[in-house]
């Protein structure tokens, strides 16, 4: 059995144990203003984009409802719709200033199935590209980013708000 180890992530994990995280990181990103602090970098009319604080590559980002749901079943329909739409407008704005040659899309729903943020469901959309997992991690058990979190920010808040094409290749 393989196991996935992602020791870069141990500042979240202390935060939250230490009750230095807000019940819910996406209801508070979600109510405050200020988005360049909460690394909001796209608000729709029922879901947001923000930054992942503790990336696994550069550009990772989530894409969250509003509502604070738990579970698809109690998602708002139009809401998981924009959901994919918005999905559809990050992959253009990954391709158009990332150039990725890949990417991962995927959801974590409830505690044993992995979600850091349990209670409020949210698709991560990471660009990647081949060896973007390499060695640092496993030797030095350290993930290479090549951007800080402000310029990525600043990158896809201009792509999302062009709309980098918007349409699915």
């Amino acid at each position: 059995m393989d196991y996935i180890w992602t020791p870069w992530r141990y500042q979240y994990m202390k935060q939250v144990e230490a009750g230095k995280q807000p019940e819910c990181i996406f209801c508070d990103a979600a109510a405050r203003k200020d988005d360049s602090e909460t690394l909001v970098v796209y608000r729709g009319a029922k879901v947001f984009v923000i930054l992942n604080r503790f990336p696994y590559t550069s550009g990772h980002v989530m894409i969250v409802p509003y509502a604070h749901v738990g579970d698809l079943g109690g998602c708002d329909p139009e809401a998981l719709s924009e959901m994919m739409k918005l999905a559809q407008r990050v992959e253009a704005a990954f391709r158009a200033a990332y150039k990725p040659e890949g990417m991962n899309l995927g959801m974590n729903l409830a505690r044993a199935g992995g979600a850091g943020v349990v209670g409020h469901v949210h698709l991560h959309v990471l660009p990647r590209w081949f060896g973007d997992a390499n060695f640092m991690t496993v030797v030095a058990e350290t993930r290479v980013l090549p951007e800080d979190l402000r310029t990525t920010y600043k990158r896809l808040r201009e792509s999302l708000a062009r709309g980098d094409s918007g349409e699915p290749r």
